[in-house]
């Protein structure tokens, strides 16, 4: 742990008594017996695919308990790898660690994950408005002539991406994606990852926030598909508030926009290491994040 802007920032966990299973850009995963996995999402943040140096207050914490909420929200309908974030409910040998699980980890089900990325678009933004721009597509899919950056696709488009495990995730085409995991199982992560990301989106406007996308992951568990890794966050979605929302720009989102931008002014080249954030950048991503997690859940950051 490191403190930083006077909150203390978890930059990488340490559980060294624990068999570490991966550390990602984000999230250090650890064994938790023969079916069962340990997330900790740490306060690290990634800009065009590299690590920051210092970490965001709250960001972990963020990440996983608004996962936790969408996993409550939809369980009625959508199974998903999530068991509990108690940390008096995990097992024994994280008791000790307490101190760096609180509020940020999850004990989940160990599934075989999906080699693909299922990104879905309500809004034309990013690379897809990029795409459009020259294409009148958006990843093969084509849209109608005239819309604008920001313009509100309904109904939403389903576009796939791979699943890089180093730089950047590529888009494919829906027949790449069904030559790499087959047509039927290519048809049903489609389905489902459009009925949850309208169920939030329709949630989400109620509560003062366009989801413009986002991404899910899936996997197998006993031969059951379920929803994985985490869910409708500022780092897996493009939030926007709904107040001041207005088509033909870009629009200010809940999410590490103040780092990108910053990082565009300084003429990095997008290579390791990367410049050093100014704390005032640090601050106000971090307020981004727990603003976005009041509106969507209506409590404070626990």
């Amino acid at each position: 742990m490191i403190t930083q802007t006077s909150q203390t920032v978890l930059r990488e966990s340490s559980l060294p008594t624990v068999k570490l299973f991966s550390r990602g850009k984000v999230r250090d995963v650890y064994e938790a017996g023969p079916d069962r996995l340990l997330v900790v999402a740490s306060d690290r943040l990634s800009a065009f695919d590299v690590v920051m140096e210092q970490g965001i207050p709250d960001k972990g914490r963020v990440l996983t308990q608004l996962s936790c909420f969408w996993f409550d929200l939809m369980k009625d309908s959508v199974k998903s790898h999530f068991i509990t974030s108690k940390v008096d409910e995990f097992p024994a040998e994280f008791a000790s660690y307490g101190d760096q699980l609180a509020g940020r980890s999850m004990l989940v089900l160990k599934a075989k994950p999906f080699p693909i990325e299922c990104i879905v678009r309500g809004y034309l933004s990013g690379s897809g408005w990029k795409d459009y721009r020259k294409t009148g597509a958006v990843c093969g899919i084509r849209l109608p002539a005239g819309l604008q950056e920001s313009s509100k696709i309904d109904p939403p488009i389903f576009t796939p991406s791979t699943k890089a495990e180093t730089g950047h995730d590529e888009n494919i085409t829906w027949e790449q994606m069904v030559a790499t995991i087959g047509a039927g199982p290519a048809e049903e992560l489609r389905r489902r990852s459009l009925d949850v990301y309208q169920r939030a989106r329709d949630y989400a406007e109620g509560r003062g926030i366009i989801i413009a996308d986002t991404k899910f992951e899936w996997g197998v568990h006993n031969g059951e598909i379920i929803l994985i890794d985490e869910v409708l966050t500022p780092d897996s979605s493009r939030f926007w508030p709904r107040d001041g929302y207005e088509p033909g720009r870009g629009q200010p989102s809940y999410d590490k926009q103040f780092v990108r931008d910053y990082l565009e002014s300084t003429g990095w080249n997008k290579q390791p290491p990367p410049p050093p954030l100014p704390a005032d950048v640090v601050r106000k991503t971090s307020e981004k994040y727990r603003e976005a997690y009041l509106r969507l859940t209506g409590s404070p950051l626990d």
